[in-house]
């Protein structure tokens, strides 16, 4: 079962290392982990203190995805 309040997206880069990740339904939570589980475990935690701070500044927190989804794929390179 996917333990996360909204869907993740998580991009591997040309470093095996490295990953990025952010979430489309909550805007302006990203972040970076070494591993997928290493993201996983970042989103976990990061998603609850974002929401924390969107209340503690006032501002509109999205509603819970009912059905979050966690893709994996390659970084997408900007022209």
């Amino acid at each position: 079962m996917i333990d996360l309040p909204y869907s993740l997206l998580i991009e591997a880069t040309e470093e095996p290392d490295y990953f990025g990740f952010y979430s489309p339904d909550l805007e302006g939570f990203t972040g970076v982990g070494h591993s997928v589980e290493d993201c996983l475990y970042k989103a976990k935690w990061g998603m609850k203190e974002h929401v924390e701070l969107l209340k503690e500044q006032g501002l509109p927190i999205p509603p819970r995805n009912p059905d979050p989804k966690i893709t994996i794929q390659n970084e997408r390179k900007v022209a």
